[in-house]
């Protein structure tokens, strides 16, 4: 049986759009494209939680509407805002945050769609690590992986290890893949990660 020539190229043009519309490209490229202010997010929420931990959550679509997450030495607090409330400030400033860092902060997550930025405290052979996680609901990936999917950084403070394929592993069992929420990350670089998951946290 002959194949037309015309339905090989058909289907290798298939494959390669597949290929390139993988969530590993797509990540990779989506770092890439806007590793500037995702890495200026990432330092000042470290700098800003140093002082005062907290965390921000967009709740709505529009990214309009602001969640943060105050924690004390006994409780943890949860405003709602808009996102130029006056309210907003006045809390923040009530418990001792930089209203006007973490602003700034805020307009640069609307402007990639960075729905959420936390820290996590975690220990390897008795000492304290963190990591920054944040989530993206990036806009300008229009293909069949971006529906409902959301683009998860990790920043780690220290370098990491991965496998030849560039899963990140476990510091104490090399061999051990490390799963972080149930999900395995994918190497950017020594200390950026990436998952796509269908959740944002």
């Amino acid at each position: 049986m002959q194949i037309k020539a015309s339905t090989i190229a058909a289907v290798l043009m298939t494959a390669v759009v597949f290929c390139s519309c993988s969530p590993r490209n797509i990540s990779g490229k989506y770092y890439l494209q806007h590793e500037k202010i995702l890495d200026k997010i990432e330092e000042s929420y470290k700098a800003l939680y140093s002082v005062k931990p907290f965390t921000l959550c967009f709740t709505d679509k529009q990214f309009n509407i602001v969640s943060v997450e105050i924690i004390t030495d006994s409780l943890k607090y949860i405003y709602e805002f808009q996102v130029k409330e006056d309210r907003l400030n006045d809390t923040l400033i009530r418990y001792g945050l930089n209203a006007s860092k973490i602003q700034l902060l805020i307009d640069r997550m609307r402007s990639i769609r960075c729905t959420w930025i936390s820290n996590f405290d975690y220990y390897v052979e008795e000492r304290k690590n963190s990591l920054i996680f944040m989530s993206v609901k990036p806009v300008a990936l229009k293909t069949p992986f971006s529906a409902k999917k959301y683009y998860i950084l990790t920043y780690f403070s220290r370098p990491q290890k991965f496998d030849a394929e560039g899963r990140l592993l476990d510091r104490r069992e090399l061999r051990k893949l490390q799963k972080i929420n149930g999900e395995i990350f994918w190497r950017i670089n020594d200390k950026v990660c990436y998952t796509i998951s269908g959740d944002y946290r």
